[in-house]
Order: C-alpha cells, then sequence, then structure tokens
C-alpha cells in the first residue's frame, strides 16, 4: 500500500441518502441537518412504504460551489429493496456517476445489477480485487462452516455497463472530493476483524480476514473528515485513523455507517471503541446496519448530542 497522502478536495457541501438500512420508522422527528422522509404527500399517506433488509445502500452527493457529483455506496441486500426505495425516493439512477462496494458481501452487493440496469451509460465500479473472492464461509461454533452465496461476477457486471475498477491502495472520485479508502491499516489492537470468517485460498482452507473492507472519506471544508463505512470488518476506529493518515486531515467531523459490532464476539469491544472515538470528537455519530442494538443503545448514551438513529430514508445535510 501506497504511503503518500491523497490530494482530497474539499467538499462545500455533502448529502448521504439512505437508501437501505436493517431500520425504517416514519415517525422519526428530524432537524435542519437530519432530513426525514414525509410521512404523507398533499395530505394522504402513502399505500406503498419504504423497505428495510439487513443490508446498506447509501446515496453520497457532494458539493463544491455550483458543482456537486453523486455515486452510490453499496447496495443492500437482496435484489428488490434499493431499487423499491429508489423509486419511492424520486432517485433517478441517471445521477449516479459512479459505484463503489465497501467489500464482497451478500449485504453489500445484493441490487448491483439492478441498479446497474437503470443507468443508461457505462459507469466506473470500485472495489478491493479481494471483493471477488469465492469461497467464503462463515464458520459455526459446532464445526460447520456455511457458504456465502457468490455474489459478483467479473463478466456479468460488464455486461450490465460496470467500467470495473479494482484498487488496494485510496481512489478518488467525484472531482476528486470523495476518496475510497482502500484497504484499511489495522492498528489498533482490539479490531480484531470477524473471528468466524473464513475462505478457500490454494486448496486450504484459512481465516479470511476480509482484506476486501473499505469505506469513503470526505474533507468538508472548514469540519473535518467524514468517515462513511459499510460493514468496518477493519474496525471502525482503524478505519478512521487510517482515513486521517491518508488525507493528513487531524480533525474529524462525523462517523457514519455499519461498525459491526453486534453479537458476543463485538460486544466485549464496544466500550474500548466508544472510548477511542471519543478522542476524535466527532460532531456526528451515525451507527447503522451491523452495529448491534446494544452498541447503538451505548453510542447514543455516551454521545448525546453527535449521536442520531439512522432509518431508511433520511438524509443527512452536512
Amino acid at each position: 500500500m501506497k504511503n503518500s497522502q491523497i490530494p482530497l478536495k474539499e467538499a462545500t457541501r455533502l448529502e448521504i441518502l439512505t437508501l437501505m438500512d436493517n431500520y425504517v420508522d416514519v415517525l422519526l422527528r428530524g432537524s435542519e441537518t437530519v432530513i426525514r422522509p414525509p410521512l404523507a404527500k398533499e395530505g394522504t399517506i402513502p399505500a406503498d412504504a419504504l423497505l428495510a433488509e439487513h443490508g446498506l445502500s447509501l446515496l453520497i452527493t457532494v458539493h463544491d460551489g455550483d458543482e456537486k457529483h453523486t455515486l452510490l455506496f453499496d447496495t443492500g441486500y437482496s435484489a428488490v429493496g434499493v431499487p423499491h426505495n429508489m423509486k419511492i425516493l424520486q432517485v433517478d439512477p441517471g445521477r449516479i456517476e459512479a459505484l463503489v462496494l465497501s467489500h464482497g458481501h451478500m449485504d453489500h452487493t445484493g441490487a448491483l445489477h439492478p441498479v446497474l440496469a437503470q443507468i443508461a451509460q457505462p459507469v466506473p465500479l470500485v472495489l478491493h480485487p479481494g471483493a471477488f473472492h469465492y469461497p467464503r464461509y462463515f464458520g459455526l461454533e459446532d464445526g460447520r462452516k456455511l457458504l456465502f452465496p457468490k455474489t459478483l461476477d467479473r463478466k456479468a457486471l460488464e455486461n450490465h455497463g460496470a467500467q470495473i475498477r479494482e484498487s488496494k491502495d485510496p481512489v478518488l472520485l467525484a472531482d476528486n472530493m470523495v476518496a475510497v479508502t482502500g484497504e484499511v491499516e489495522r492498528v489498533t489492537p482490539f479490531e480484531k476483524g470477524l473471528p468466524n470468517a473464513l475462505m478457500e485460498q490454494n486448496g486450504e482452507l484459512v481465516k479470511d480476514p476480509i482484506a476486501d473492507d473499505m469505506g469513503l472519506v470526505i474533507h468538508l471544508k472548514g469540519k473535518g473528515l467524514m468517515v462513511i463505512s459499510g460493514c468496518s470488518h477493519s474496525g471502525i476506529i482503524n478505519t478512521t485513523l487510517h482515513a486521517m493518515k491518508i488525507t493528513g486531515v487531524g480533525k474529524v467531523h462525523g462517523v457514519l455507517g455499519g461498525f459491526h459490532l453486534s453479537g458476543p464476539a463485538f460486544e466485549p469491544v464496544i466500550e474500548e471503541t466508544i472510548a477511542e472515538l471519543k478522542k476524535l470528537r466527532p460532531h456526528l455519530v451515525v451507527p447503522m446496519h451491523c452495529t448491534g442494538w446494544h452498541a447503538i443503545q451505548r453510542f447514543s448514551e455516551e454521545f448525546p448530542t453527535a449521536f442520531v438513529l439512522n432509518s431508511v430514508g433520511t438524509t443527512f445535510i452536512l
């Protein structure tokens, strides 16, 4: 991995629209910076609803004055959820200039083909080369292993108009206003990845470090970095520290995305994660997707002014 800092251009405005998350609540209150979808339109409550599933998809729009660029980060679990929500939220697929996959797991790649089919022109697809690795397994305590579905096929993606761009190093998009982190350096002692993740390599079954885990980083003018994660299999603290290192920016405005702190393997490190994040003093903390109920509750307690409960359809304006 290259050690030189990337020339990340400052953005004057950032909009993050949640197209998919594990949770949806139409009764949540918003604010000037957290916009919730309306309960009704022209006095009528709609008969259809936004869908939630165990997955993540975020529409990212960055601005520099009158210039703006939009990209899609992950595509949820099912083939129907994200396209359905895009239709309800009136998102024009033609706005999407690039797609980024945080990693190759099925809950982040599910609607990739249907979304690509709705984009008329060829579009860049940025991902780590390890996202194509197959087979991968989830190991159980009784010795069984569950096979992850194969969701990424290079030829099929290219046939759908994807211009595949594989990189372990940071990649700049949106006129250099969005950086894909590349492979995240792992430096914390407590963020050890998914302990029961396995993969076949050279004919042997070995631990899967999920090296393809990547995030996004945006430098908000006058505010600092906004770090956006998919699942944080590298650890949300490692991801944030890596974002600071590759950009040379020491101030973090916020962290948003999946923090993967759910279940008995990860709940023991919730408090260490919170303690390290407090040192960075973020103004916005939005745990999503795989963070888990217990961890989300603790973030809400420890970051009372920064915490926001996410819901499908929520737009963050920063």
